[in-house]
C-alpha cells in the first residue's frame, strides 16, 4: 500500500547537517541567537533537506477544496456553492492565495478533492475527487474508511509529483465552506478539549449560528466517537477530502525530505490527522501563523509546533502558508549568504 510506503520512507532530521548549519550561525556577523527564529528555522530547513545552507528556489501552495455535509447544519455564514466559486476564483487568478503567492513567486496548485458540483475543465485543475463533498457528520461518518485512503493517496501522488518537477518547499491551503467545523471535531477528538475551547466563528456566524456550530461538533462527535490513536478513523468520521488530501500531501512531502510550511486552522488540523498517523513527519511540518480561531493555539501546542506569525487571520486558501514560505527563503538566505566574523574581519565578542 502507498501510505505504508511513504512513512516507511520518512526519516529522521539529518542532525549532522544541523549541528554544522548551528555552527555557522554561531559564526555569523551578529550576536549568537539575535536573529531569532530566522536562525532557528534555517536550521531545522538543514536538516531536512540535509543541506548545511538550504536554498529554496521552487514554490508552491497546494490548494485543496471539499464540500461538507454538515452545512446542513448552519454551521457557515456562507452558502455551500461559494466553494465552487472560489475554486474559479483561484483559477482565474483573483484570489488572495494568487495575490500573496505571486508576491512570493510561488506557484498555486489547485485541486478539487470532493466539491459539491462538478468544475468546468480547466488546465489549472486537477481533479482527484473522491466524491461529492461529504456525508453529514452529525447523521454518522463524514465518508468511508476506503475513501480517507484514497484521499490521502491523492494527496501523496500529486505531491510527489510536483516535487519530481523540482519542488523545494510545499505550503498548503485549502477551501471548502463549513471545513472549520469538521478541523474542530478533528481537534476535540485527538486533544480531548471541548468543542467550545476549539472552534471559532470561521467564516463569520453569528451567536446563533456559533452555538449551532458547537451543538453540531458535539452530536458528530457523540455520534460517531471517533478513535484519537487512529488517525485515519477520526478523518473518516469528523474529517473531509480536502483535509485528507493535505495528509498526504504533508506525508509525501516528508518522505522526500521537503519542508511543508502549514497554514491555519485547517491545515493544522490536517497535520494533526498525518502526525497521529506517522510521528516522524512532525519535524518536517513548519507552522506558518497562528489563526483568529479559537483554539489554534491549543492545536499548534498539541503538536509542538512554533508559528512564524500571528496576523489575526483566519482565511485558509494557503495565505499564512504564502507568508511564512517568505521568511523560510530568507532564512536560507541569511545562513547561506551572510558573512562569518573571519569572512568580513569583524572582531568577535570578547576579543
Amino acid at each position: 500500500m502507498l501510505l505504508e510506503k511513504i512513512i516507511s520512507e520518512i526519516k529522521p532530521l539529518d542532525k549532522l547537517a544541523m549541528q554544522a548549519a548551528r555552527a555557522r550561525q554561531d559564526m555569523l556577523t551578529k550576536p549568537q541567537g539575535s536573529l531569532g527564529r530566522l536562525e532557528e528555522l534555517s536550521i531545522q530547513l538543514a536538516g531536512i533537506t540535509g543541506n548545511v545552507t538550504p536554498f529554496i528556489k521552487d514554490k508552491i501552495i497546494i490548494t485543496m477544496a471539499g464540500d461538507h455535509g454538515v452545512v446542513a447544519e448552519g454551521v457557515s455564514a456562507y452558502p455551500q456553492e461559494v466553494t465552487s466559486q472560489m475554486v474559479l476564483n483561484f483559477l482565474a487568478g483573483g484570489a488572495a492565495i494568487n495575490v500573496l503567492a505571486r508576491q512570493v513567486h510561488a506557484r498555486v496548485v489547485i485541486v478539487d478533492m470532493g466539491v459539491a458540483v462538478d468544475i468546468p475543465a480547466n488546465e489549472g485543475l486537477i481533479v482527484r475527487k473522491v466524491a461529492c463533498g461529504t456525508a453529514n457528520m452529525c447523521n454518522g461518518p463524514a465518508m468511508a474508511r476506503a475513501q480517507a485512503e484514497e484521499s490521502i493517496q491523492s494527496g501523496i501522488e500529486i505531491v510527489l509529483a510536483e516535487i519530481s518537477r523540482g519542488a523545494d518547499i510545499i505550503g498548503t491551503g485549502d477551501m471548502g465552506i463549513g471545513n472549520t467545523t469538521p478541523s474542530a471535531a478533528i481537534a476535540s477528538a485527538l486533544t480531548k478539549r471541548h468543542p467550545k475551547e476549539i472552534a471559532g466563528r470561521g467564516t463569520g456566524v453569528d451567536d446563533a449560528g456559533f452555538d449551532g456550530k458547537i451543538s453540531a461538533i458535539e452530536r458528530a462527535l457523540d455520534v460517531n466517537k471517533p478513535n484519537a490513536n487512529d488517525g485515519l478513523d477520526v478523518l473518516a468520521k469528523v474529517g473531509g477530502f480536502e483535509l485528507g488530501g493535505l495528509v498526504g500531501v504533508m506525508l509525501g512531502a516528508a518522505s522526500q525530505g521537503k519542508p511543508v510550511m502549514i497554514d491555519g486552522f485547517i491545515s493544522t488540523a490536517a497535520a494533526m490527522i498525518a502526525v497521529t498517523i506517522a510521528p516522524s513527519c512532525r519535524d518536517y511540518l513548519i507552522s506558518a501563523h497562528r489563526s483568529n480561531e479559537n483554539g489554534h493555539g491549543i492545536m499548534l501546542e498539541w503538536l509542538s509546533l512554533k508559528p512564524l506569525l500571528d496576523l489575526e487571520m483566519r482565511l485558509g486558501e494557503g495565505t499564512g502558508a504564502a507568508l511564512g514560505i517568505s521568511l523560510a527563503e530568507a532564512a536560507c538566505k541569511i545562513l547561506a549568504e551572510m558573512a562569518t566574523f573571519g569572512e568580513a574581519g569583524v572582531s568577535e565578542k570578547g576579543s
